[in-house]
């Protein structure tokens, strides 16, 4: 079981994560492979004192990279989306 500063590997800012942000209040987060849902609530309620309504998970998928003749693979990683309560925001996410 990873601690709660190894659960939340990093925020993931892209334009569906924006998206989803200012349509739904929904955070994407990177996350460590083996930590479970009630993990990644605990070390998102703990860290950023918020209330979590809801979390979904995916493990995504390794891509194949080639540049020039050599040919490598990115890894797998886990991806959290987080729904909080009305009312409550993550800071880091806002502009």
């Amino acid at each position: 079981m990873p601690d709660l500063y190894k659960t939340i590997v990093r925020p993931v800012v892209t334009e569906k994560s924006n998206a989803q942000l200012s349509d739904r209040l929904e955070y994407t987060f990177e996350v460590h492979p083996d930590a479970t849902k009630p993990q990644i609530r605990a070390a998102v309620e703990a860290l950023f004192a918020v209330h979590v309504v809801r979390v979904r998970t995916a493990m995504q998928r390794a891509k194949l990279r080639t540049r020039g003749r050599t040919k490598g693979r990115r890894p797998r990683w886990k991806k959290a989306v987080i729904r909080l309560r009305d009312g409550d925001t993550i800071a880091m996410f806002e502009g």
